[in-house]
């Protein structure tokens, strides 16, 4: 039976346009009996007119139009809350899905950039001791159309005050690899350049290091960054602070990471977040320069963002001064991550579902 026929769309949920890649797209209006062009102005509608509603698909046989309204639905998540900081330069939404479970998006404003951090998950199952969503635990995958919404929810905002979404980071609420193929599915649809178009140089997607992801991951033609999070270079910490660690230990992900670097030629992003006394001593300094000797790597330093679960501290200056140097000394190119958000806890680590909270 092939999937976009007539049985399979009265037997089955109705298909969400935004799960549906281009080819995808094409292939329901064909199963319809309409003309694959009708896919291009329904495209141009859903990606670039950010349409919240299959009757306004313009350009199209009014008897498509009915097919659409009556054979999809397009699901557009509510907002329940936006909190802004101060100085405007970070924004944070809760958004509610079909089914009610809510998820955080952020919006982040740079003197060039305008970047938007989403989610691939509600909650998480990688329970990472300093992170506000491992700690709420797993509740379920978000589908292809759920994690696209996301995006098009941000730049319509956007839209409205003159303004369009620059980079795009997968560093929300979420394990990206662990929601493999439907986060690809929408990382297809959001960098078609025939919609929305947004350059691969400009998405990053954040991992904590699964390893089968990351083996497919380097098989795709996508382009786009890829960002590890790693925060400890020995086992025994890292699996303290990262329980995912014991079923992919460092051995088996560097290994993994070196065969990606080799197939796409990209080097990686390697987050570490900085804890005072734990993550940011000599030792764990040294144990850093030793993996990362001779390989394309970038280390973007984060000061630790408070959660309620999780009493440590940020690094102090001297503590930083003093990892930095020693990377430094190795010639491991790296930076600090501006602060941004933590005052409205939309910082690294820092989103959750807050329904309680409404």
């Amino acid at each position: 039976m092939h999937l976009f026929s007539d049985k399979y769309v009265s037997d089955m949920e109705r298909p969400n346009l935004h799960d549906l890649t281009y080819e995808r797209l094409e292939a329901l209006l064909v199963s319809w009996g309409q003309s694959p062009a009708h896919a291009r102005p329904t495209w141009l509608a859903l990606y670039r007119e950010l349409i919240t509603g299959a009757e306004q698909v313009t350009g199209l046989p009014d008897a498509l139009v009915r097919q659409l309204v009556t054979r999809t639905i397009l699901t557009v998540p509510r907002r329940l809350t936006l909190i802004e900081a101060p100085d405007g330069a970070t924004r944070k939404d809760l958004l509610e899905l079909a089914d009610g479970e809510t998820v955080e998006v952020v919006l982040l404003r740079y003197r060039q950039r305008r970047s938007a951090c989403i989610s691939t998950q509600v909650g998480c199952a990688c329970g990472c001791t300093f992170c506000a969503t491992g700690q709420m635990g797993f509740v379920r995958q978000l589908q292809p159309g759920e994690i696209v919404a996301q995006v098009l929810h941000v730049q319509r905002t956007m839209v409205v005050v003159g303004e369009q979404l620059t980079n795009l980071v997968l560093m929300g609420m979420g394990e990206p690899l662990l929601n493999y193929d439907n986060t690809l599915t929408a990382l297809q649809i959001l960098l078609d350049k025939r919609g929305l178009g947004l350059p691969p140089r400009r998405v990053t997607l954040s991992t904590v290091g699964i390893v089968p992801g990351i083996l497919r991951l380097a098989e795709e033609d996508l382009g786009i960054n890829l960002a590890v999070s790693l925060h400890a270079a020995t086992d025994a910490l890292r699996t303290r602070l990262m329980p995912i660690n014991a079923r992919h230990p460092l051995d088996a992900l560097f290994a993994a990471l070196m065969l990606y670097t080799e197939r796409t030629g990209r080097r990686v992003m390697f987050e570490w977040v900085l804890v005072d006394g734990v993550t940011d001593t000599p030792e764990q300094a040294a144990a850093l320069v030793e993996r990362l000797r001779g390989f394309p790597a970038h280390v973007n330093l984060i000061l630790l963002n408070p959660t309620g679960d999780y009493t440590a501290r940020p690094s102090p200056p001297g503590a930083v001064e003093a990892f930095t140097a020693a990377l430094d000394h190795a010639g491991i190119p790296h930076t600090m991550r501006q602060r941004r958000g933590n005052v409205i806890a939309a910082g690294c680590g820092q989103l959750r579902q807050r329904q309680n909270d409404l």
